[in-house]
């Protein structure tokens, strides 16, 4: 098996491996994968965090030697909690911003290794939030992208799963895969902050996610992250003066 680990910002992954193809995921600063198939100036890859699939260019590759897999399985990774954290590479003394959930692998104080590579932390860095709304509320007016999980583009599975992973639980990629993870909150009156709510379409498959911020409001991507009227129907617009999405079941990850 070979491995990768991502060396830039971001790296888009594709349904197919073809720059016309949909944007699926991204993979983000210090993230690895292994390497299932080339074909010509692509690359298949599947996360090790959430076992996702997807198409990469052939030059965003960058290989992770086993070893190096192997302690990255068996350590904890440090993560950036900022909307950009800026790192300076030293062989060139040039500046890559980070997004929120980056990875710092192989930290060392201040400094990041990755293979020949070093990547120096630049200015202050946050340690995280207090609260897991305020975690959520962050992303407040990124704008919604298919496939995207950046402060700069996010869609609605993409947003619950960065903000869970600022607190250390592995959500799955997509809606249809959170709502299988968690425990179920059979009614909305024992609705805590931070459970999910999911939505799903005319034919039943669960096609949208939220975090819910309280009984009575839900902070959701759909356009923009955005806070909107939540109850046992599903997502109230305010601005569209509708139901916007019909829930199916609500679940939760965080102990009490």
């Amino acid at each position: 098996m070979e491995y990768g680990i991502c060396t830039l910002s971001v790296i888009p992954m594709r349904a197919e491996g073809n720059e016309r193809s949909e944007q699926v995921s991204q993979l983000l600063f210090g993230e690895t994968y292994e390497i299932l198939e080339r074909a010509g100036q692509w690359v298949q890859v599947v996360t090790i965090a959430d076992r996702y699939t997807g198409w990469i260019a052939r030059l965003q590759v960058n290989p992770l030697d086993y070893t190096g897999y192997t302690q990255l399985q068996n350590q904890p990774t440090a993560i950036t909690y900022q909307a950009v954290t800026r790192v300076c590479r030293l062989s060139d003394n040039t500046v890559i911003y980070l997004p929120a959930t980056s990875s710092l692998a192989f930290m060392n104080g201040a400094v990041t290794t990755i293979n020949q590579d070093k990547y120096e932390l630049v200015g202050e860095i946050s340690h995280g939030f207090t609260d897991i709304t305020e975690a959520a509320r962050s992303y407040l007016n990124s704008p919604y992208q298919w496939g995207g999980r950046t402060h700069f583009g996010i869609d609605c599975s993409g947003f619950t799963q960065a903000v869970y992973r600022m607190y250390n639980i592995q959500l799955q990629r997509d809606a249809s895969q959170q709502a299988n993870q968690g425990t179920l909150v059979n009614f909305v009156t024992e609705v805590r902050s931070g459970d999910l709510a999911f939505f799903d379409n005319a034919e039943g498959r669960i096609t949208h996610v939220g975090l819910l911020l309280d009984q009575d409001r839900i902070i959701h991507a759909s356009g923009q992250v955005k806070i909107d009227r939540f109850d046992s129907q599903g997502i109230y617009s305010e601005d569209l003066k509708r139901y916007t999405h019909k829930l199916r079941i609500i679940k939760r990850y965080l102990s009490a």
